[in-house]
């Protein structure tokens, strides 16, 4: 067997933190058997690289290896890529497809986002660890597959479980072994050295001398956090290369690169007691809406302290057509959401008065879909923009999945 020396140069991974050779170890140890395996750990860790580790080390290295990301597959199609299909079986089958658990008979299939996998596809999933038995779409034959299944996810496995997103039985079933990749921010030893490591390849890459930090930089980056951990230190080493004239980067400069991630988007903040609140399309349009009432009716206010204290100049500059909206929102039902009422307050200029607030109220029902549907395409944009197009990023961003964002960008045509 290799040593742990040996594997971490096979496989490019840098550093000498604890907690990470103790993972890698644990991947060498399990990889002669058969027992599945459940990588854990925040976005941007590596966890992809350990499957590889458990592959290559196994009796299977020269069958198959399939990685499959289950949160970029639409919730239609996930059975048909996993399992395969038979003619006819849908709309658009026009041939008979295998699956990868088909086609990595054998071998092994890397599960990337288990967490993201329908209920009904985890039931599928359960069954083929339970006895390696599956059928394909629209088939009723059950056929035998010898497949070594690693999964990862970067969801609290237990919450979700809770929130009955996740079968309790098959997380049991995929976490016989579990391996936990520590986060970025607490390999702080690390940090330097991985990017030392990426500003090496990507001066070689772009054929340019190496970037390197002063000691006040240093200092700089190995205690900044780090959400986005490993990837996003090697996007920043990669802008740095790319953009600096200057090779020795400052702490000055570093700090450009290093952002705050200061969101102005409503509903973001996820709630770790509650975070099914904002997980579809439905929510982040009514908590739109709420957040648009609770500004106008700061509006109105305003407005009519000016009037009551006599200030109307900038009234009459607006030829006393509009004073103010106000939303009033009926209760929101989950099957209709009733359309909102404004209340336009106007009143005839010869008959204003200093004292007097208006001098009738008109109530008009508002067009709401227009409006909404802006305000989402607009918060889908900036999403994406900020996340420089990574559809994974972006939905994390707005609080839904992966594949409900794929449908919104589909549907707006973004």
């Amino acid at each position: 067997m290799e040593n742990l020396q040996t594997i971490k140069q096979r496989f490019g991974i840098i550093g000498n933190d604890a907690a990470l050779n103790r993972s890698i170890s644990k991947a060498i140890r399990v990889a002669p058997t058969d027992i599945s395996v459940l990588v854990t750990g925040k976005s941007g860790v590596g966890k992809e690289t350990i499957p590889k580790i458990i592959h290559a080390l196994s009796h299977r290295k020269h069958a198959k290896y399939i990685a499959v990301n289950c949160g970029a597959i639409p919730e239609g199609t996930i059975d048909s890529e996993l399992f395969g299909h038979e003619k006819g079986a849908f709309t658009g089958a026009t041939q008979t497809r295998k699956g990868y658990f088909e086609v990595a008979d054998g071998g092994t299939i890397f599960l990337d986002e288990v967490g993201e996998l329908p209920l009904t596809t985890q039931v599928r999933l359960l069954r083929v660890l339970e006895n390696g038995e599956f059928m394909k779409v629209g088939s009723s034959q059950v056929q035998k597959t010898n497949v070594r299944i690693v999964a990862a996810t970067n969801l609290p496995m237990h919450q979700a479980i809770k929130d009955g997103k996740f079968r309790e039985d098959l997380y049991y079933r995929l976490s016989t072994i579990e391996i936990h990749l520590p986060a970025l921010k607490e390999r702080k030893e690390d940090i330097h050295l991985l990017f030392r490591k990426f500003a090496s390849d990507f001066a070689q890459k772009y054929g340019m001398p190496t970037v390197r930090l002063t000691e006040q930089a240093v200092q700089l980056l190995n205690n900044y956090h780090f959400p986005g951990n490993i990837r996003q230190l090697k996007n920043i080493a990669e802008q740095i290369s790319v953009i600096e004239e200057e090779r020795t980067i400052s702490a000055e400069k570093l700090a450009s690169y290093l952002p705050k991630y200061n969101s102005n988007l409503p509903s973001i903040i996820e709630d770790p007691k509650n975070k099914s609140d904002f997980s579809n399309e439905r929510e982040i349009m009514y908590k739109v809406l709420f957040d648009m009432r609770n500004d106008i009716n700061d509006l109105k206010q305003l407005t009519l302290e000016l009037m009551k204290n006599g200030n109307s100049t900038s009234v009459q500059e607006n030829n006393h057509q509009l004073i103010e909206k106000i939303y009033r929102e009926e209760p929101v039902s989950e099957e209709k959401t009733t359309t909102p009422k404004v209340e336009v307050l106007r009143f005839k200029e010869e008959n204003y008065q200093k004292n007097q607030d208006y001098n009738y109220i008109e109530t008009i029902e508002a067009d709401e879909s227009l409006s909404l549907q802006e305000k989402e395409v607009e918060m889908i944009k900036k999403s994406l923009e900020r996340n420089q197009g990574k559809r994974k990023l972006a939905a994390k961003e707005l609080g839904i999945s992966e594949r409900t964002l794929y449908r919104k960008i589909k549907q707006y045509d973004l």
